[in-house]
């Protein structure tokens, strides 16, 4: 779900389900702490996870409950496109912060560099950390301090109908040229289009910019690339799919309409991540589950990448009760939870213990994706890191709407980078 800035469905925030009905958490004003050792008082969790998702992490945080029975938990979903303001708002403001987020992997160092996070270091939220993979490490750390837990890694496949490809004779693409091809032939022989194709969520462009050997900036030696020839090429892919018609697009609500047109069959093939699987196997096209299929997505010109992503929990620094919101962060990333998250949702879990176990190790998703996201492309873990993807945001609307070329676009996107990161060249 990142999981990269993916865009979900913006309903209203869904009002706190109080696991218990009293008290308010954290940033609410309620008080807690411990009792002779037992951890008491009130959690507010805010969760991020899509309405495919919800129900189970619901469910999780009354476990800890269950654990802990002098602890009230209030659980509120929140939508993702809403969650980094309001987080952002009540924590600036100093009222009606959660106790602990779950936290897109692009947002800790951001919010850290805000003061809004509690340093994790040397308190019970950090367990067994030899544990996490090292690539789920990185985006909880900011300037030599841990600001949160990892709890699901990601990055992004080819989702594609099975049948669809088959009744149109054509191999799962390995390259964005090879789907091009194929489209005319997927188009005729089966009536769908070839690719839906994220023109609304900048998360989705750095497939094709990795796939031309290119990144968003150097972080290690604060160098802006994406105005580079990558960067063009980049561009040109997205106008080049969709103005062939080898792509469908949708500037508005790609996220809703993606998953539908690939649900109802309309289209064969969408670049998604895990968060995806159950929902896209609801739809009408995968009745048949196993005519979901997963492929690393296709290449450009020279490379192929995809982006990391996933989701760490996080403690306010202005909860009032850090005691058990520090235990609640280390059962919402145990083991034993994320072996429950994969079973309910095929999510990849953060820590190596979990893929030894025989369930998660032989679930279908988890063959593909842990390689995938082993290969994954580290984004820059710097305070501004998420404030990157608005430039090329802008700038994909304008190529795929003929307002800008692919070279404007990029030049218009190194010029906006320079802007925000004064010291990068």
């Amino acid at each position: 779900m990142r999981r990269g800035i993916r865009g979900v469905t913006a309903t209203a925030l869904v009002a706190g389900l109080a696991l218990a009905a009293t008290a308010c958490g954290g940033g609410d004003g309620g008080e807690g702490g411990s009792s002779g050792g037992e951890l008491s008082g009130t959690v507010t969790f805010w969760d991020t996870s899509n309405d495919a998702e919800k129900a189970t992490y619901r469910k999780l945080a009354e476990g800890f409950q269950k654990k802990h029975p002098k602890v009230r938990v209030k659980y509120v979903n929140v939508p993702f496109g809403d969650a980094n303001a309001k987080f952002k708002n009540a924590a600036g403001g100093n009222s009606g912060a959660p106790d602990v987020m779950r936290t897109e992997v692009a947002w800790v160092a951001d919010f850290a560099n805000l003061g809004y996070l509690a340093p994790l270091d040397g308190t019970p939220a950090l367990d067994k950390t030899d544990d996490y993979l090292p690539q789920a490490v990185g985006s909880t750390e900011f300037k030599g301090k841990t600001y949160a837990a990892p709890q699901v890694i990601d990055t992004l496949g080819l989702f594609y109908n099975k049948k669809l490809l088959k009744d149109a004779g054509v191999e799962v693409p390995k390259t964005f040229d090879e789907l091009a091809r194929a489209a005319k032939k997927i188009k005729a022989k089966t009536g769908a289009t070839a690719l839906y194709l994220r023109g609304d969520d900048p998360y989705w462009f750095l497939p094709y910019l990795y796939g031309e050997g290119g990144d968003m900036v150097n972080a290690r030696d604060k160098v802006v690339e994406i105005d580079d020839g990558a960067g063009v090429k980049a561009f040109k892919t997205i106008k080049s799919l969709v103005d062939s018609k080898a792509a469908v697009t949708d500037a508005t609500d790609g996220y809703e309409n993606q998953i539908k047109a690939l649900k109802d069959g309309t289209v064969a093939m969408a670049v998604d991540g895990p968060w995806d699987i159950e929902a896209a196997r609801a739809g009408k096209a995968f009745k048949d589950k196993k005519n979901l299929g997963v492929a690393p997505v296709p290449g450009g010109s020279s490379a192929q990448g995809s982006p990391q992503g996933g989701w760490n929990l996080s403690v306010y620094a202005g909860s009032k009760n850090l005691q058990a919101s520090y235990a609640f962060v280390k059962y919402m990333s145990s083991a034993e939870v994320q072996r429950q998250t994969n079973e309910k949702l095929s999510l990849l879990p953060t820590r190596k213990s979990v893929y030894d176990v025989p369930a998660v190790r032989n679930n279908e998703m988890v063959k593909f994706f842990k390689p995938a996201v082993d290969g994954a492309v580290q984004r820059p873990w710097i305070a501004e890191g998420n404030s990157l993807f608005e430039p090329v945001k802008v700038q994909m609307n304008k190529v795929l709407t003929g307002a800008a070329s692919p070279e404007q676009a990029a030049k218009a996107t190194g010029d906006a980078y320079r802007k925000l990161l004064k010291d990068y060249k």
